[in-house]
């Protein structure tokens, strides 16, 4: 039955001592999730990196009571449990070493389609920055309507860059360090009850676990993972929001802050980014625009691309140009691939033969286009 499926799923990421790198290695050794809890001790201390004390943690921990708990919350709340192998787990996120094995999710937001952009910035926003915040989301939504804002439902540049988001119809997704059971701050209830209408919240914690400060700690790595680039707009020189600019770093991805007055407290984090060559200095919309190469986007009839304007197209190809079309401002490699349903390494082959006939482009950040 799927929910046993689930079940088991959820239960590996409640044993002790196991955590999300090490959880894959063993369920790649064993064969699936429920094999790790049905196989024999003395197998298990075989697998590397399991050894005689983890393995006796696995025969000896009743975690499967409290994983058909957690199922029996996920379906009466009509929670998203997605596991990290299902396609509709964030492809960003999996590129990530130290991606969550499993994510539950409640709203409505489709987690690889879209440009991902994380907002962070300090829980004591001044009035500038909150401005700065508010008109950054408002001219991206002109220039780019597929923008995904992502943060951490905290106060704050956090709850002011989801309440922008939706205030010009932006899809927002708050990354959120305890279970879908509370909301943390209580006070933003509201904001994230309207969220779940054009957005969602999103976790790795299963319900009745605490907003205990080493949890926000980690879901920086999450806002940080789900997106293609992060922009700080305001912070001290120490902070939850520098953590996520240092991860978004680590994982190659893009890093913008709004610079500020070298005597104020709430850019002093934001200048250090930009000292230190962490981040880019952006003034505007235009800025990430410009360094992302999201063009501003033209829905005039030039255009609508025929196929016929591509001669002896492959049935392959053809649906690679049927994608292409609808994504007219590009689509990353990862992203094509799963709506395709192909492994990357046939679609990158299919590109690199349409990119010599001149069909399609190929961006910075592993971005297709196809050639007007």
């Amino acid at each position: 039955m799927i929910e046993d499926n689930i079940k088991y799923k959820i239960a590996i990421t409640l044993i002790k001592g196991i955590g999300n790198n090490l959880a894959k290695n063993l369920i790649a050794y064993v064969g699936s999730e429920e094999a790790v809890f049905k196989e024999k001790q003395k197998n298990l201390a075989k697998i590397p990196g399991i050894g005689e004390v983890l393995s006796n943690e696995i025969v000896s921990q009743d975690v499967l009571k409290r994983a058909e708990e957690e199922l029996e919350f996920v379906l009466k709340n009509k929670i998203d449990a997605i596991y990290f192998t299902d396609k509709n787990f964030p492809y960003r996120l999996k590129e990530c070493a130290d991606s969550p094995i499993m994510i539950y999710t409640k709203g409505n937001c489709n987690l690889n389609d879209g440009k991902f952009l994380g907002i962070v910035g300090t829980r004591s926003a001044t009035d500038r920055g909150k401005e700065n915040c508010r008109k950054m989301i408002s001219d991206l939504t002109e220039a780019q309507p597929n923008i995904v804002i992502v943060s951490g439902l905290a106060y704050g540049i956090d709850i002011c860059a989801h309440k922008a988001a939706l205030d010009v119809g932006l899809p927002t997704i708050g990354v959120i360090g305890h279970g879908l059971d509370r909301i943390y701050p209580a006070a933003h209830r509201p904001t994230a009850v309207k969220m779940l209408e054009n957005g969602m919240l999103l976790t790795e914690y299963l319900s009745k676990t605490n907003p205990d400060r080493q949890n926000f700690v980690q879901r920086n790595r999450i806002i940080a993972g789900l997106c293609d680039a992060t922009v700080v707009v305001e912070s001290a020189a120490r902070g939850g929001a520098l953590i996520t600019a240092e991860i978004a770093n680590d994982y190659n991805r893009d890093v913008f802050a709004f610079p500020g007055r070298v005597d104020d407290e709430w850019s002093a984090g934001c200048n250090l980014l930009i000292k230190n060559n962490k981040a880019s200095l952006i003034e505007s919309a235009d800025d990430i625009l410009h360094f992302m190469n999201w063009e501003k986007q033209n829905n005039s009839a030039k255009n609508t691309i025929q196929t016929s304007l591509f001669p002896d197209l492959s049935d392959e190809e053809q649906s690679i140009v049927s994608v292409l079309r609808q994504k007219l401002d590009g689509i990353q490699l990862n992203e094509l691939a799963i709506l395709l349903e192909k492994p990357i390494s046939k679609v990158s082959s299919l590109l690199l033969e349409m990119e010599f006939k001149g069909l399609v482009k190929c961006l910075p950040g592993n971005l297709y286009r196809i050639v007007k």
